[in-house]
């Protein structure tokens, strides 16, 4: 199944006018049910935020992109069913998780995820990754299926076998100074995310810096170099869970090319391409977020009527 772009609502309009205010708002209301902590995992130690929901449902576990702490969605987590529990971590070396001594890759990271469940409790969960995490969740569902109820894919492609995005794009990912620097953040936030971005940049700059917490330099450079040599296309036919694919029709990182070549390879799963750019999940995300409880509430609404 594809949806073509659904079109921003009066919240976007109204997110242009507001700026840095509304992040901080956000932020001071982010948290108050959450209970956050570290976690030793597998030889990493990672900071965990376990936002607790109503009995029965089952966790959504979200996987960041490249650089991106934990805070980062919290605008998303925020505009979800509050009955849902929703898991997040920073990876080794990103945000508030130590640096691990020596680099790690996508392939050996499913035992890390799988290991965080076993430690809250959960046997299986919903998992969303975007951008680099999107290709962990996709790594993730391939190895431990099991463990994957249903998956939402978000600005992400197939690894090293996808349509590239523009190279001068692409060169400015090969460091974290975006993350580090809030001048260059906004002198680039458009060219690199798209969508959004183009025209308020400053709200970019305002999501990478004020809601989100700063790690080593190498944790982005061990992220890096974790996607080394990785794809996940030959495999795509292979994954089992149903998957919602999102894709955004102006994101210069991830062209929306690759999203359309992965609904064809993934058996199970749907396409729903927004009007937006790389960052739209935390920049717009009650839009995004009213797709994503659709997808992830079928079985439960079928489940509750059947009952």
């Amino acid at each position: 199944m594809t949806v073509e772009p659904s079109r921003p609502g009066p919240a976007a309009e109204d997110r242009a006018a507001s700026g840095l205010g509304r992040v901080l708002s956000r932020l001071r209301r982010a948290g108050s049910a959450e209970r956050m902590r570290f976690l030793p995992i597998g030889g990493h130690t990672l900071r965990v935020a376990v936002r607790e929901g109503a009995p029965g449902w089952p966790p959504l576990l979200l996987c960041n992109g490249i650089g991106a702490s934990l805070e980062l969605f919290q605008p998303f987590v925020d505009a979800l069913d509050p009955r849902r529990p929703v898991i997040r971590f920073d990876m080794p070396g990103v945000g508030g998780s130590p640096a691990p001594v020596i680099p790690y890759h996508l392939a050996t990271l499913p035992s890390l995820l799988a290991g965080l469940l076993d430690q809250l409790g959960y046997q299986q969960a919903d998992v969303l990754g975007i951008s680099w995490g999107g290709g962990l969740a996709q790594q993730f569902a391939l190895s431990r299926p099991d463990r994957v109820r249903r998956l939402v894919l978000v600005a992400t492609g197939p690894g090293a076998l996808m349509v590239p995005g523009n190279p001068r794009v692409l060169l400015r990912m090969l460091t974290p100074r975006r993350h580090r620097d809030p001048g260059y953040a906004v002198r680039i936030a458009g060219e690199l995310y798209g969508g959004s971005a183009r025209k308020d940049p400053a709200q970019a700059r305002d999501l990478l810096h004020a809601m989100t917490r700063l790690g080593p330099a190498r944790g982005y450079f061990y992220q890096l170099i974790a996607t080394i040599g990785w794809t996940s296309l030959p495999l795509l036919p292979r994954l089992r869970p149903p998957t919602l694919i999102l894709a955004g029709d102006d994101d210069p990182i991830i062209p929306v090319v690759n999203a359309r070549i992965m609904h064809r390879l993934i058996p199970r799963s749907e396409l729903h391409i927004y009007d937006g750019g790389h960052l739209e999940l935390a920049a717009d995300p009650e839009r995004l977020a009213s797709v994503v409880e659709a997808f992830l509430g079928a079985d439960l609404t079928a489940e509750g009527s059947e009952a």
